[in-house]
């Protein structure tokens, strides 16, 4: 049975982090708006249909995932500061940042912040293609760059070759984890960032993944992993407070690149990579209408969807934002508990 102070840790440094995010939140949205850091849109000869459903946008401040990373890093090295100060003292026991757990994620949601960070920046300068900031080919290439350190840390650094395959045990497949770990960062990376296109939709599918991933940790005995998925998602949550329709600042590539990066790298860390389609189904999707929008559109000459990714879509058959929004967040919600239920039943039956 797991002990009452692990889940107290938990849920305290959740709210801590939510608390934190929420208070420093009016300082960043002032210096966001003071230094005009507004999102540039697609002109209306590219994308008709998205200057017509979000036009009215224009503007908002970008960049607000800054709010998640830095609350995560700065909570972070104040507890570890703590720990050292205070051992042994509840707050100094608040501590989880650890070399095998949770050092990784930690350094991959900085690292990848900073990159969409500098994407933002130029998207807003409008520096890049059509001043649109970094293409998503190049993209692709940072997401592939940032997932290649990260399978050079798991596989040469914590020598870790092994792969759990649902229902049927762990298989060690050698060098091929590291292509297998670029995959899963990329795609979830790509996956979280195509999400991330309505006020709070992004936001709060994350919550319900990293949410699952705190479960499914610790089911593992991995506590600061959990307790690392509960900062982020009480960042998460004082995030969506400000940006539920009409959001006050939109998440932008630091917030998104970095999450989907560190949403890869937990599932790794817990080897339950072949979980993170059933847990991320609503990222599965919406990756999979623009996958399908490009393919149909490049060999075929038409569209599947009016507009991709397909919450867009919706959108363009006149449902209101906030009602597209709120059935993704359902799924969401379902396809988390499904995913910790099959879980729970894959231990039973390692058991």
């Amino acid at each position: 049975m797991i002990e009452p102070f692990i889940l107290a840790k938990i849920l305290t440094l959740t709210t801590i982090s939510f608390v934190i995010a929420f208070l420093w939140t009016p300082l960043l949205t002032h210096y966001l708006y003071k230094y005009r850091m507004g999102k540039t849109l697609r002109s209306v000869a590219q994308a008709p249909i998205f200057n017509r459903l979000h036009g009215k946008k224009a503007g908002t401040p970008t960049m607000g995932g800054v709010l998640i990373w830095l609350t995560v890093l700065v909570i972070a090295l104040v507890f570890l500061g703590l720990s050292v100060l205070f051992p042994g003292s509840y707050v100094g026991n608040l501590s989880f940042l650890t070399r095998g757990q949770t050092l990784l994620p930690l350094g991959a949601l900085v690292a990848s912040g900073l990159v969409g960070l500098a994407d933002d920046f130029f998207n807003v300068r409008k520096i890049g293609k059509n001043g649109g900031g970094i293409d998503i080919r190049h993209r692709l290439i940072l997401y592939t760059l940032i997932a290649i350190v990260g399978a050079w840390w798991f596989y040469f650094k914590l020598d870790w070759d092994m792969l759990h395959v649902p229902f049927l045990g762990v298989v060690n497949i050698g060098w091929w984890y590291v292509p297998l770990f670029i995959l899963v960062i990329v795609g979830t990376s790509f996956s979280v960032n195509q999400t991330d296109g309505l006020d709070g939709l992004a936001g709060g599918t994350l919550v319900s993944a990293f949410g699952a991933f705190a479960v499914i940790s610790i089911l593992q005995e991995r506590y600061e992993l959990a307790a690392f998925c509960g900062v982020i998602m009480g960042a998460l949550l004082a995030f969506l407070w400000f940006n539920i329709y009409p959001a006050r600042f939109f998440m932008g590539d630091t917030g998104a690149m970095s999450l989907g990066v560190t949403l890869g790298i937990v599932a790794m860390l817990t080897n339950s990579a072949l979980f993170l389609p059933v847990i991320g189904l609503v990222f599965v999707i919406e990756a999979f209408s623009t996958i399908t929008q490009m393919i149909s559109k490049k060999f075929f000459g038409r569209k599947v969807f009016k507009i991709a990714p397909i919450h867009h879509h919706f959108e363009a058959m006149n449902w209101p934002e906030p009602k597209v929004v709120m059935r993704f967040w359902v799924v969401s919600w379902v396809a988390a508990a499904l995913g910790i239920a099959l879980v729970l039943l894959d231990m039973s039956v390692a058991m």
